[in-house]
């Protein structure tokens, strides 16, 4: 197949508001032993791309400068040494930069097929929520079927996903948005009881739903002071999972509880992690989760698309927090 050399691409001019993003023309990136050279149809807009617009996260070494973290495209080559995938396939995938543009190259091992009966920009709506879900809910926060969970924020694209895998494996889901319409979503996603935090105590309506007992599980997005509230509505060998921080970086606790109780408070950050750690993630995926997507009980929840040109107009809605779910760039 006959590649350009050239491609267009968003980029970040300058650190700052929604501007800065540009769309440009760059090199076509360089395909590498075990990697895939996709051409893109979607790319998923998620809030770790605004935080690298500002100047606050930085791509890892070696990594692409353009944004955009998660991609759905077209297999047009390979690299040496893979096996798993031929030019023609339909992929979705995890990149640790590099989605905002017209191609994309992604670890072999980080690309997952395009489930059943979705378009690309559901597919592409997938990979970043899903491996950070799976990783913090499943693996580190380790929740178990007949379990329950307060989801913080779950109208966020994390929320939506973290919902639906809860409930898909026979969980009790709580969780929190901030209107009576973002609640009604949650619960029309599957979650038992969703609470207006603008309006309700998400400690007295978990502590009175379950009978004083508390959650086992809270997947959190918020931090900072939210942290010391959350340690009072869990149960006993509770835990708790940093997804981001939201609210802050610093929070002040009592120590009391968790050595009592015996609390778990853990979090983790999926962009640095090395390709076989992600690869074993997407294996996880594609064993439980994916069957659960083809089957119906999963679904992609988009809120609203836009052209590769009005990346900026995208990164207006998520700072807005005006949408329910995913938004997705169309190249």
């Amino acid at each position: 197949m006959n590649l350009p050399d050239t491609m267009r691409a968003v980029e970040i001019t300058r650190f700052g508001e929604p501007e800065v993003l540009v769309e440009g023309m760059r090199p076509m990136p360089q395909l590498k032993a075990g990697e895939l050279l996709v051409k893109v149809v979607a790319a998923g807009v998620n809030r770790p791309d605004v935080s690298q617009r500002k100047g606050n996260y930085p791509p890892p070494p070696g990594a692409s400068d353009i944004p955009g973290l998660e991609v759905a495209g077209t297999v047009v080559a390979v690299g040496e040494g893979v096996r798993d995938w031929k030019p023609g396939d339909a992929v979705c995938a995890l990149v640790a930069g590099g989605g905002y543009a017209e191609y994309c190259v992604v670890p072999a091992p980080q690309a997952l097929p395009i489930p059943k009966g979705l378009s690309p920009a559901e597919a592409a709506s997938l990979p970043e929520t899903f491996f950070t879900v799976w990783v913090n809910l499943f693996d580190r926060a380790g929740l178990k079927p007949g379990e329950s969970v307060l989801i913080q924020g779950g109208s966020s694209g994390i929320g939506v996903a973290a919902i639906q895998m809860a409930k898909a494996i026979g969980c009790t889901v709580f969780a929190t948005a901030g209107s009576d319409e973002k609640c009604a979503a949650c619960t029309r996603l599957g979650a038992d009881r969703a609470i207006n935090y603008r309006s309700e105590d998400f400690v007295a309506v978990v502590k009175e739903a379950t009978g004083g007992r508390g959650v086992d599980v809270i997947v959190d997005i918020v931090a900072g002071d939210y942290l010391e509230r959350e340690l009072n509505c869990l149960a006993d060998d509770g835990r708790i999972a940093l997804v981001s921080l939201l609210g802050g970086q610093q929070a002040t606790i009592g120590l009391g509880p968790i050595l009592r109780r015996r609390l778990t408070i853990t979090g983790s950050t999926l962009r640095p992690r090395p390709v076989e750690f992600k690869g074993a993630v997407a294996r996880s995926l594609l064993d439980r989760v994916w069957p659960l997507i083809e089957a119906g009980k999963i679904k992609p929840v988009i809120f609203k698309t836009f052209p590769l040109a009005e990346a900026a107009k995208a990164h207006v809605l998520m700072e807005s927090s005006q949408h329910v779910g995913k938004i997705v760039l169309t190249v």
